[in-house]
């Protein structure tokens, strides 16, 4: 499934009408098409997030939301943990972990699902 946000509205992409055809999307795609069931199954989502600036996969996992946000340029893939409220130094997220962009697709995959099931994210 895709979701796209823009101005604060979350709305579902159907039938990939409408869904932004740029290389970060369509990477996006791909890594998703990897994961394994374990992540299909906590609600791995393809988010294009236009407030936030991003194109990435979203996890809802056990301790709130996490996402793999797709690298921009030359930098480096981000696995990011999103607080629904702000800690108490005002932080919205905490990066946890970065995959350089030497990996395929499926090893993007299984090292994301790997690492969320390692620390306990996945049910």
């Amino acid at each position: 499934m895709e979701i796209s946000i823009s101005g604060g509205i979350v709305r579902r992409v159907r039938g990939g009408q409408g869904a932004p055809m740029t290389g970060l999307a369509i990477q996006a795609r791909t890594i998703a098409g990897f994961l394994p069931l374990v992540c299909a199954r906590m609600g791995a989502k393809v988010v294009h997030n236009s407030d936030a600036n991003y194109t990435g996969i979203r996890f809802d996992t056990k301790v709130g939301p996490v996402v793999l946000e797709m690298p921009v340029g030359d930098q480096p893939y981000r696995l990011v943990h999103e607080f629904i409220e702000p800690d108490a130094q005002g932080r919205t997220e905490v990066e946890m972990r970065r995959f350089p962009q030497i990996y395929k697709p499926n090893g993007i995959a299984l090292m994301t699902a790997e690492f969320l099931r390692s620390r306990g994210f996945l049910k």
